[in-house]
């Protein structure tokens, strides 16, 4: 018996915090810490140590792999007289650390606080109870190691598991079947580079989040963050598992018993490119009193995977799945907010649950291939262009004319990430395109040219003191505007596109536009990274 215990404490995980005691009842109230760091004994800890050094020097092995086998081969050592010696060297080198293994887990058996996590995991592992659940929620440890919660085949059939959920893909070129054989030929050398453009430095690019250095470096922020989110608002973390079989780490705040009408809608959080839910977005609407439900991208934090976007809405579909059928939640009291290039996952979500509440978007782009060309050499636009839209094509824009729910989007006046010409320049702004992309389709009588014109001309105020002297220079009437559009609705017409403003006077139109433009759109002063306040998170307007 000994023997097996000792053998789990050399294989279980790194324990890092205890949050409560597992004897200790969520509602108790006691004086004294709520939780508190693992403390591991002097072997156990002087062995994690010789380990995590070792994990560092793999990872930055193997990032640095393509220039360090250079360097090598240019020194001769890629030879089997080399070879060999290497080979031993790098055998006792892993005996050396199966030894410090060993002892490491020698130090964890002799401690009574990691005996009795990994009693509680094992006991879980075998009978997922809900009392057992609850036990092992009171420690935050490797979360590989964690049990699954939730997994997408329980709602649905696993045949359908293999392609993933549905997602919109570019319309390809009609081309004769000689020209398209010789195109495919021609193209062959632009697929395989876009290819390992994609895979390699482009995602790291792309999401930088998910490079393993950067969540070391992050460690403890995240889970400074998480402890604050489980001790203080009793936040419940879970395992989800996505159709393609990747792990999704959540968290979730329910605050449906606290009194407030907020509490019973519950807002899923999409992060940005390197943002968690330990130190994200979730923070905004849980000052606004909203249960809220956050997620982090495939490969951060605790989530498994890579970020491309076929697994990002894999993700997405278990999130939301979870929130309907585990948590509660019906799809017309649940809200979408994302931040940055989490307007990915929020649009796709859009589109393929109609039924949802509201979309707020924030800090957020239309599509991904003009900021992409901004950052690029020109003379590299043709291959940017097939690997942007064959293998990271954030169509965000056109996910989102699918929907036919209320949206409200928040520009960053100041936004230094999303704009392609620099933050000065507001005008470059891709949200801009965004709103813009949205009002032509909804209401393509009034965003004619003369539309299209004004609402530019909005969009370029200097100032919230601008803004309001160019809507009151066009003598906007927003009782007159709501009557108007609540005349159309009530004559039958309500799915977009809207014919509203076809007999309509130019002056009417044109107040029409900067309207919807003030409604859709909420200005804030700041930068892409301030995080958002919660007086500034609003539902979006609707009739």
């Amino acid at each position: 018996m000994a023997g097996v215990m000792w053998l789990r404490c050399v294989l279980g995980p790194h324990l890092q915090r205890i949050h409560r005691s597992p004897d200790q009842s969520v509602s108790d109230d006691r004086p004294g810490r709520r939780g508190w760091n693992y403390q591991p004994r002097s072997v156990e800890k002087h062995t994690d140590s010789i380990l995590a050094w070792a994990s560092a020097l793999w990872s930055l092995s193997y990032y640095s792999s393509p220039l360090l086998l250079c360097y090598l081969y240019r020194k001769g050592f890629i030879c089997s007289s080399k070879l060999v010696p290497v080979t031993q060297y790098l055998g006792t080198v892993l005996l050396c650390l199966l030894g410090v293994a060993c002892l490491r887990g020698y130090g964890r058996w002799k401690n009574s606080e990691y005996l009795q996590f990994i009693s509680i995991l094992e006991e879980t592992k075998k009978n997922h109870t809900p009392a057992n659940k609850k036990k092992v929620r009171c420690y935050d440890f490797d979360f590989s190691y964690w049990p699954a919660d939730f997994n997408w085949t329980e709602v649905n059939s696993p045949k359908l598991s293999k392609a993933g959920v549905s997602l919109l893909k570019p319309e390809p070129r009609l081309r004769g079947a000689a020209d398209g054989v010789l195109h495919s030929v021609r193209t062959l050398p632009c697929h395989v580079i876009g290819f390992l453009i994609a895979h390699s430095f482009g995602r790291r690019m792309l999401y930088p989040g998910s490079v393993g250095l950067l969540q070391k470096a992050m460690k403890s922020m995240l889970q400074q963050g998480q402890a604050r989110l489980i001790e203080e608002l009793d936040g419940q973390r879970n395992k989800l598992v996505s159709c393609d079989g990747n792990e999704i780490d959540t968290m979730f705040v329910d605050q449906r018993g606290g009194g407030g009408q907020n509490g019973q809608t519950l807002v899923i959080c999409c992060e940005g490119n390197a943002g968690f839910y330990e130190v994200g977005c979730m923070n905004t609407p849980l000052e606004g009193g909203y249960s809220v439900l956050g997620w982090n991208h495939p490969g951060f934090g605790g989530s498994t995977g890579v970020p491309f976007p076929q697994n990002e809405a894999n993700a997405m579909d278990v999130v939301i799945q979870f929130a309907i059928h585990k948590l509660g939640f019906q799809l017309s009291n649940i809200v979408i907010y994302a931040w940055s290039i989490g307007g990915f996952t929020a649009t796709w979500a859009a589109m393929s649950y109609p039924e949802i509440q509201a979309v707020v978007l924030d800090a957020s782009f239309d599509d991904l291939l003009p900021l992409a060309l901004k950052v690029m050499p020109d003379s590299w636009r043709p291959l940017v262009q097939h690997t942007v839209r064959q293998y990271m094509n954030l169509n965000n824009a056109e996910q989102l004319l699918k929907y036919q729910g209320p949206v409200l989007l928040i520009r960053r006046t100041r936004d230094e990430i999303i704009t392609t010409a620099g933050p000065e320049d507001v005008m470059s702004n891709r949200g801009n395109d965004l709103l813009l992309k949205l009002l032509q389709f909804r209401y393509p009588k009034i965003m004619t040219n003369e539309g299209i014109r004004v609402v530019r001309q909005w969009l370029g105020s200097s100032s919230p003191l601008e803004e309001a002297s160019l809507y009151s220079g066009y003598e906007v009437d927003d009782e007159w505007c709501t009557c108007v559009l609540l005349s159309y609705q009530a004559d039958g017409e309500v799915l977009y596109p809207w014919n509203v403003g076809a007999d309509m006077t130019l002056e009417g139109r044109r107040q029409l536009a900067l309207f919807l433009a003030r409604k859709y759109m909420r200005n804030f002063e700041a930068t892409h990274c301030t995080p958002l306040p919660a007086t500034e998170f609003h539902s979006p307007w609707k009739l």
